[in-house]
């Protein structure tokens, strides 16, 4: 008989998206150009997806005592997220394989739910960001429509919104860790 593992299922570690506090990663103090991420999960059907815990981790700025670089999230009932962070700036670019062409700034982003034997992984990119057209990762993206998956779109001077499509034609694309 195979017990499941940390790695099979979110089970018993449920409890830790119940804070809310743990999706603004400025509640210790940090400081620079806060913003909110916001985005919807669909599953293949276009249905919500109402029971996923969302965690995000920021290489920049560097996590410190009044900024941990990782926050989790749950969605609700529609399927939302949302998370107030620093905008992240970008990053050195994976050196020797792909260069060391900067990254554009960006979130990791990794999803957890009922169904999921593993947690799909992903980023988080923000329209309109130079640095989007050089981005070493960005760039293995071939299709022009799967790599506008990955854009935060603007919402507002400090709000950016992503929907995150888990299968079906508009899926989102995730990558392997």
């Amino acid at each position: 008989m195979a017990i499941a593992t940390a790695s099979q299922t979110i089970g018993p570690y449920w409890h830790l998206i119940e804070d809310p506090t743990w999706s603004d990663l400025t509640r210790f103090g940090a400081q620079g150009d806060v913003i909110e991420i916001t985005g919807t999960i669909t599953d293949g059907a276009g249905a919500s997806v109402a029971d996923a815990a969302v965690e995000i981790f920021q290489s920049t700025p560097a996590a410190d005592d009044s900024f941990p670089g990782l926050g989790r999230a749950r969605t609700d009932a529609a399927g939302r997220f949302l998370f107030r962070t620093i905008k992240p700036g970008p990053v050195p670019g994976p050196a020797p394989r792909l260069g060391n062409v900067p990254q554009a700034p960006h979130v990791a982003i990794v999803i957890h739910a009922r169904g999921l034997l593993r947690a799909l992984a992903t980023r988080i990119y923000f329209d309109g960001e130079p640095l989007n057209e050089t981005d070493p990762i960005l760039s293995l993206i071939d299709d022009p429509a799967a790599r506008r998956t990955l854009l935060a779109l603007g919402t507002g001077p400090a709000s950016w919104h992503l929907d995150i499509s888990l299968q079906g034609d508009n899926e989102t694309v995730f990558m392997e860790v």
